[in-house]
């Protein structure tokens, strides 16, 4: 199956059905580059979450209009939720879970609109393991500072922790947190943590977007309009020397 000009209505979940070997796992095609007209906000920032520990998620709106959302899920289980929530356009409204389960809330958020407008998705993973890895649940921005934190739940305390790309070990920080200054394309990947207890976070995916400087809207405009002034003027001076 080939799209020849992908567009973001096309983004969503996929999978492939063979009549010999049966049905793939479904897979989100992630679709980048345009502005969602809506975000889905998820409070604490982060991608893990212990069993049974508060979540919020909201939608906010990028454009100001008067669209409802609606926070969607799909889940490891595999069945597609309904309306979570009904976020009107004051924004005011938003799903807590003053509780989450293992097997209902870890799976794939988004918001989206009656009209079927979504934002991009996230991944977020609830477990009842002892180890969570602190990461940014949203892509990140080459040039950013990012912070992941090997957090364990019933010690406030930081442990000496291993981090994990990719299934190599990387980085030994004493403190429990891993500082990556200035990230870029390369470190994006599957990022997990070890502690100093044998204890194992699960995997998240850190997702790293490019950098794209904006310039004002009259910059392309500026630039003709010196070469064209500057392409008269060489122009009137030829023609005084001429004569």
């Amino acid at each position: 199956m080939t799209i020849p000009a992908v567009s973001k209505s096309d983004e969503g979940l996929y999978k492939c059905h063979n009549s010999d070997l049966g049905e793939s796992p479904q897979s989100w095609l992630a679709v980048g580059g345009i502005s969602p007209p809506a975000s889905l906000s998820v409070s604490p920032d982060r991608s893990q979450f212990f069993e049974y520990e508060s979540v919020s998620l909201s939608c906010e709106e990028q454009q100001g209009s008067s669209t409802e959302w609606r926070v969607k899920r799909f889940s490891a289980i595999g069945t597609l939720s309904g309306s979570f929530i009904r976020v009107g356009p004051d924004r005011s409204q938003f799903f807590k879970y003053e509780t989450v389960s293992l097997l209902c809330y870890s799976g794939v958020y988004w918001c989206e609109s009656d009209s079927g407008e979504h934002s991009d998705a996230v991944n977020i993973t609830v477990t009842e393991g002892a180890v969570i890895l602190e990461s940014p649940v949203h892509p990140v921005t080459e040039g950013d500072a990012v912070t992941l934190r090997c957090r364990k739940k019933t010690t406030p305390s930081k442990l000496t922790a291993n981090f994990y790309k990719d299934g190599s070990l990387i980085r030994t920080a004493s403190t429990g947190e891993m500082i990556i200054p200035a990230v870029s394309k390369s470190d994006e990947g599957l990022y997990k943590c070890h502690n100093s207890d044998r204890e194992e976070s699960p995997q998240s995916w850190l997702a790293v977007r490019a950098f794209l400087p904006s310039f004002p809207s009259h910059f392309p405009f500026t630039m003709f309009f010196c070469f064209v002034f500057q392409r008269d003027l060489y122009r009137n001076q030829s023609q005084s020397t001429q004569l």
